[in-house]
């Protein structure tokens, strides 16, 4: 793969852990609930690292690592007990995550210091449902929930209004003597982070229970946005808001590192793929990026999601498809396989080709 890359002059940005909590580990120890996990994962890291430190300069610990407290088994491995305190469970496993992200950052800048370290969101600012006061309040608190993680992972130490989550949870995290000199000497050199949705919250109850999922989150329905085939609403402002809010929390460089659209493709008798409504949505998000650099927000890069069309995790479909290129299978697995390019794919490679500046 690096070589293929290397010879189209492409860097490659390389996920340790894509949800990819080794099957042995959740079977005999629970995932990444143990702490032995942490070991696991930091000498995994560390023969990456040193096999490829000439041809890999930026790394992400962990992909969406919010997500072990929204779909926990793909995000940390986790099974529960019946009767078992989930959130105890979900935290204490997000903070060995954390561990190990500080500790694999530790191994990182020892065998090639020139290394850059980023965390992964999955992100999306959470809009207040009116100008009411608690409302407001209430998408602070979601916010937090996500931001969380990165609070962590960028400023080195558990912010402030944890204790409070933690009491109304019934939460006490396991410390060992030396994890808080771990997350604040090894903390990360740039946020990235996934986006494909803004959120709606409301303090009301009874309000939020019209809220629909949609990407593991739930949300309000905003009477401003369009909604995806699978509900999820579109927003690319809301990229704009969610790289401002983000960067003036930590003043460190971004990465947006996914970003698309899942849809269903229909292959015309010639052979071709007229997804339009792609292109419409990744040239709207990508100019909001634009502005949001000219806000002052420091960008390392955009890399969509995705290049090739695959199995959609969120709802296990190939019909839900977000790449670039057509693959012939359907839900079930059947089809030749064969790849077709879309039209988004000619319209993305002159956008690339450019760096953008065909959308200016």
């Amino acid at each position: 793969m690096f070589d293929e890359l290397e010879r189209y002059n492409i860097e490659p940005v390389v996920t340790l852990n894509h949800f990819d909590t080794p099957y042995h580990l959740v079977e005999t120890i629970g995932g990444w609930r143990d702490r032995a996990t942490v070991d696991h994962y930091v000498k995994y890291c560390t023969v990456l690292f040193e096999r490829y430190q000439s041809r890999v300069k930026y790394w992400l610990t962990h992909n969406e690592i919010n997500m072990v407290l929204h779909i926990p088994l793909i995000g940390g491995g986790l099974i529960f007990e019946e009767g078992e305190n989930r959130n105890q469970v979900m935290y204490q496993a997000a903070h060995h995550l954390l561990v190990a992200s500080s500790l694999a950052t530790k191994a990182a800048k020892a065998i090639n210091p020139d290394f850059q370290i980023g965390c992964m969101l999955a992100s999306g600012e959470v809009y207040a449902n009116t100008c009411h006061p608690h409302d407001a309040m209430a998408a602070i608190n979601k916010n937090r929930e996500q931001y969380f993680f990165t609070d962590v992972q960028s400023r080195g130490y558990y912010p402030t209004y944890t204790k409070k989550l933690f009491r109304k949870l019934d939460v006490e995290i396991q410390f060992e003597a030396e994890d808080q000199e771990i997350l604040k000497a090894y903390t990360v050199d740039f946020i990235s982070f996934s986006y494909y949705a803004s959120r709606l919250v409301s303090a009301d109850p009874e309000v939020n229970q019209a809220a629909q999922d949609g990407n593991a989150f739930s949300s309000l329905e905003n009477p401003y946005l369009e909604k995806t085939e699978w509900g999820w609403q579109i927003d690319p402002v809301g990229l704009r808001v969610t790289m401002n809010q983000i960067y003036d929390r930590y003043q460190k460089p971004l990465f947006i590192v996914e970003n698309g659209l899942g849809a269903i493709d229909t292959v015309n008798e010639d052979g071709t793929i007229d997804d339009d409504y792609r292109i419409a949505y990744m040239e709207e998000h990508l100019k909001e990026m634009i502005k949001a650099v000219d806000d002052g927000v420091e960008l390392l890069g955009y890399t969509s999601w995705g290049c090739i069309d695959l199995v959609s995790n969120s709802t296990g479909q190939m019909s839900k498809r977000y790449g670039l290129i057509y693959v012939d299978l359907d839900d079930q697995g059947n089809g030749t396989r064969k790849r077709l390019k879309k039209k988004s794919f000619d319209w993305y490679r002159k956008v690339i080709e450019s760096n953008g500046e065909i959308l200016e």
